[in-house]
């Protein structure tokens, strides 16, 4: 059994554990697959001890973004709540629920919708968010620009899973180009 299929059975068997690949595998359609398949993160063997374990520490820590105090007491529980229109995010337990059904987000995805909704109506950049997921200033894909396909691969998953909940799902615009915005609510 390889990695993917690895992390397949925990996924099916309810195990929610980050996952992250460490792997010699370099070639695109290996990280997609890891990704679309719901580990956090792919790095490469060559990478430094040091970029490892901060990237570790990063996605364990929950705090690869700053968190911004919104949110509200449930219950008369300290659990912080983000509810924007028909979204509601569960910030203590990395869950979204979409018009009061469960979206079935990995770790990461979470934290993207996280991010495009703190800046809600404003225009979130493809960088923005890559460095969410893999870092601050990390490199990959071809080309100075490459990034863009692994963050185009993360929108088009986030938005399929909304979508399997409700098809008419369109609460995340693309700016060819540049980036995603989360649409403010109707007045």
């Amino acid at each position: 059994m390889n990695g993917i299929e690895v992390l397949k059975r925990m996924r099916e068997e309810g195990y929610e554990t980050p996952v992250i690949f460490l792997t010699a595998l370099s070639e695109q359609i290996y990280e997609e697959a890891a990704l679309l398949s719901g580990a956090v993160d792919f790095v490469e063997k060559s990478r430094s001890f040091a970029i490892l374990h901060k990237r570790i520490d990063l996605i364990l820590s929950g705090n690869k973004t700053k968190q911004t105090g919104e949110g509200e007491a449930v219950d008369g529980q300290n659990a912080e709540i983000i509810r924007h229109g028909e979204l509601e995010l569960r910030l203590d337990s990395s869950r979204a629920f979409w018009r009061g059904e469960r979206v079935n987000l990995s770790l990461t995805e979470f934290k993207i919708v996280h991010l495009l909704l703190q800046r809600a109506g404003q225009d979130v950049t493809y960088r923005e968010i890559y460095d969410l997921v893999h870092g601050q200033g990390f490199l990959a894909g071809a080309g100075p620009e490459g990034y863009r396909a692994n963050v185009r691969t993360f929108m088009k998953r986030i938005r399929q899973k909304f979508r399997e909940l409700h098809s008419e799902f369109d609460e995340i615009e693309n700016y060819p180009g540049f980036g995603y915005r989360w649409r403010m609510p109707e007045s």
